[in-house]
């Protein structure tokens, strides 16, 4: 398949998480509003406004929601560099700043590691304007199934 079609797909595929299409509701409502900036294979760039829905009692946006966003964006960035979803192995994310309801925040996603069905992938969630990091978020992911598509 060629290489722009994959990474067509690959939006789409966030695109239809983030509308809740072919997602549970708790991932509709953590990336509502997503919207993707810049796409290439191996990279994916959004810029997003927190929801008053992914707060927590503080007006902070929850870090539930905030680690939601961040294994899809870092699962699409994957995605489109292997043409299907893989499953997360191992994800840590390190909170450096809180970021407030309606704030607008970028997610920077980027493949950089191939091993075998095994992917690393980085995603930097960043203050929109002075890019102070918010949180940074580190994942391996796997595919169980040579060829696993989204659906299964």
């Amino acid at each position: 398949m060629e290489e722009d079609a994959i990474l067509q797909k690959s939006l789409k595929w966030l695109r239809d998480l983030s509308k809740g299409n072919i997602s549970h509701e708790l991932e509709a409502l953590t990336l509502e509003g997503l919207q993707i900036v810049h796409a290439k294979k191996g990279s994916i760039h959004c810029n997003f406004v927190v929801p008053t829905r992914a707060s927590d009692p503080d007006g902070n946006w929850h870090v539930g929601a905030m680690a939601t966003l961040i294994d899809d964006v870092a699962a699409t960035a994957i995605y489109s560099v292997v043409d299907h979803v893989k499953l997360s192995l191992d994800f840590s994310i390190s909170f450096y700043s809180t970021a407030k309801i309606q704030e607008e925040v970028e997610i920077e996603a980027k493949v950089i590691g191939e091993k075998g069905r095994l992917t690393q992938v980085v995603v930097e969630v960043t203050r929109k304007g002075n890019r102070e990091l918010i949180a940074l978020g580190k994942q391996w992911m796997a595919s169980d199934k040579k060829g696993m598509k989204p659906s299964q």
